[in-house]
């Protein structure tokens, strides 16, 4: 029990309040994420029915290849815009305007009459996509506390999954234009609900617009009154302080921070001091190329390259039962996955996760080489549809699933919420986005390539290699980032801390610090 102003006691707001107003003002968000999913993965379901289709519209093989990656190359467009249109609309809105583009793909996609307007509606679903990563990362990292952060962002790993699910679906169920046509309603759905939830805190203090950031906070927080979340509140409006001051000023280490008259330059001036002093800065070059290196080593493990074109890959395999089936019964798989990598980041945290199944999706690739290499003629490629062998084994379809379980657990999305700061949150996780679908785009348009030269068994031994190196990496330098707030996480970036993980194994071949050296310790522990 507390005393407020009155000198009363009240109580304390229940935990299950406060999780529960948070998944609410995530809902719309998960209905964001779910059209993503269905956008990424729609592909899928159509390839099969294009690829040297005897009727309607038909690709090539070679088509097929850049059909299978145009989203990806498209998406890094979408993700350079969607900083500035954070940063100036705010969250709230941004989660509402970047639905347009995905209302326009799926009509289009129903509509697709030849080769050319396939591939728009494809390249429109891809830079939708790109858009929605920014607002949709940044929104979830800065409502939720820092004890249900790492829950609450994994969880929306898995509404991208449930998306997924829902596309494979309906591409099994209804021929691909009808899927498309159902596919709409959901960013219309997503446009309504985002008009129910509040906007970020942390925005509206960045606008000065204090008394609605305190009215959101105390939505976020279960509803309660301002007493309640004075302490929270009041480190806010520090943090709001300390990002409304001029950068220039200080950098510069003058007393006068605001109002000054660097307020007054013109719009190249400002874009000039904006990418000196906020995005080349330490704060966002550590965790900028943190994270580029493990969307790297993530995209090029596996899963990724294989997406587009799973369900002939499944067949080139050998699998036991329908394609199609396979990949709708992986699409379900990803929703559970998601759900038990959030509560296993409440026991372990992120580093631990990451590594161990970074290190396990390398083993099942390594695995799946090994099959191919023993069990499959040399000449079997999953593009090549008259090289698929009559066999129907099990062992293939259980590395698949091992896979995807291992690939899935892996979160370098749920890194974007929290690594950058507040300042730099919007362009570095944009550009971090575009980065990503970058790698993805190079993943899945050179698997045509590596199995074309490689065969599928030197394909996935390349796949591997990239894991175990990234394991690797990761291990050396991801730090834990779990239960701490967005202030100590920009804290430790902004410090001249060297950014190696605290682990047993890597402490013992660095020097003890001498006294008064703590700032060489690093702040984020395993």
């Amino acid at each position: 029990m507390t005393n407020n102003q009155n000198g009363q006691e009240r109580k304390p707001v229940s935990r299950s309040r406060v999780i529960l107003s948070q998944v609410l003002a995530c809902l719309a968000l998960d209905f964001l994420l779910i059209g993503l999913g269905m956008s990424i993965s729609f592909v899928t379901m159509v390839l099969p029915d294009v690829l040297d289709a005897k009727e309607g519209v038909s690709i090539t093989k070679k088509q097929a290849s850049w059909f299978g990656s145009m989203a990806f190359l498209c998406q890094p467009f979408g993700s350079l815009f969607s900083g500035p249109l954070l940063d100036y609309f705010g969250r709230k809105r941004a989660l509402f305007l970047v639905n347009i583009p995905h209302v326009i793909a799926w009509l289009l996609m129903h509509y697709a009459w030849d080769v050319p307007s396939l591939f728009i509606a494809n390249a429109l679903l891809g830079i939708g996509t790109g858009i929605m990563e920014a607002p949709s990362i940044t929104y979830v990292g800065e409502v939720s506390d820092p004890s249900l952060r790492g829950l609450l962002t994994t969880l929306t790993n898995g509404f991208t999954s449930a998306g997924i699910f829902v596309a494979y679906l309906l591409g099994t169920v209804l021929p691909w234009r009808q899927a498309a046509l159902v596919a709409l309603t959901v960013p219309l759905l997503t446009m309504l609900l985002v008009l129910l939830v509040p906007e970020t805190p942390v925005w509206l203090l960045s606008k000065g617009r204090k008394k609605e950031a305190l009215q959101s906070l105390c939505r976020l927080r279960g509803w309660v009154k301002p007493e309640d979340v004075k302490e929270e509140f009041d480190k806010l409006i520090q943090y709001g302080d300390q990002i409304q001051q001029c950068m220039i000023c200080i950098k510069e280490q003058k007393s006068e921070t605001t109002n000054c008259e660097h307020s007054r330059m013109n719009i190249f001036q400002k874009i000039k001091y904006k990418v000196k002093y906020i995005l080349l800065v330490k704060e966002t070059t550590k965790p900028l190329l943190l994270v580029m290196a493990y969307f790297l080593f993530h995209s090029m493990s596996g899963f990724m390259a294989i997406r587009p074109n799973m369900v002939n890959f499944c067949k080139a395999l050998g699998m036991k039962y329908d394609s199609k089936v396979i990949v709708v019964f992986v699409g379900a798989a990803l929703i559970p996955i998601n759900f038990v990598a959030a509560i296993i980041i409440k026991y372990i945290g992120k580093r631990k996760l990451i590594l161990s199944a970074l290190l396990c999706n390398a083993l099942c690739c390594l695995a799946i080489s090994i099959y191919a290499a023993t069990s499959l003629a040399p000449d079997v490629c999953s593009y090549e549809l008259n090289t698929f062998p009559k066999n129907e084994d099990i062992l293939p379809l259980v590395l698949l699933i091992l896979l995807v379980f291992f690939n899935s657990l892996g979160i370098p999305w749920v890194l974007l919420s929290e690594v950058f700061s507040f300042r730099s949150r919007g362009i570095a996780t944009s550009i971090a986005a575009a980065y990503s679908y970058v790698v993805y785009f190079v993943a899945t348009k050179t698997n045509y390539n590596l199995e074309t030269l490689f065969h599928l068994s030197g394909t996935f031994a390349f796949y591997a290699a990239f894991g175990i190196a990234g394991t690797i990496y990761l291990y050396l330098f991801l730090p834990e980032t779990e239960r701490k707030s967005l202030a100590e996480i920009e804290a430790y970036f902004k410090g001249n801390k060297r950014v190696y993980a605290d682990d047993c194994l890597i402490n013992s071949f660095r020097k003890k610090p001498k006294d008064n050296q703590d700032a060489d310790k690093p702040m984020l522990v395993n």
